[in-house]
């Protein structure tokens, strides 16, 4: 119930007011940690919420989003992604499982002589490849 009071809250603090399914959405977003689209959202808590549709989902996404709460993540052109960690990190998406991972790194030491003089605002970084346990997986087989 606290962290409830608390999305509700930091909602508030955004600029959004805090209604049920918006609070469920963004408490989905902060602990699936899966990087879910739309329709995992609208699957996951449809049962949970039977008033929820996916035009509300995409709605509060798309708010969340207007806000800088949530950053979208499009890692294959017919998949939009959401993420709640607005921090500058880079993602992998496993080829094998599906699953994305977050990773940290340092966009202030990448260089990149070609657009030096240039503001950066974002920065977007994607790696495909195998994960750690579907690599360990395939050596076993």
């Amino acid at each position: 119930m606290e962290q409830t009071q608390n999305i509700g809250s930091f909602l508030i603090n955004a600029g959004i007011r805090p209604s049920f399914q918006r609070i469920k959405i963004y408490e989905y977003l902060i602990i699936r940690k899966n990087h879910p689209t739309v329709e995992m959202i609208y699957k996951d808590l449809n049962s949970y919420i039977p008033t929820l549709s996916k035009t509300t989902v995409y709605n509060t996404l798309k708010l969340f989003v207007d806000k800088g709460i949530t950053q979208i993540i499009t890692i294959e052109d017919n998949e939009t992604r959401y993420d709640p960690d607005i921090s500058t990190h880079g993602h992998f998406k496993c080829t094998n499982c599906g699953k994305i991972f977050d990773f940290s790194f340092d966009n202030k030491n990448l260089n990149i002589k070609q657009i030096e003089n240039f503001e950066i605002k974002q920065t977007h970084l994607y790696i495909k490849g195998i994960c750690e346990n579907c690599k360990r997986k395939i050596i076993i087989k």
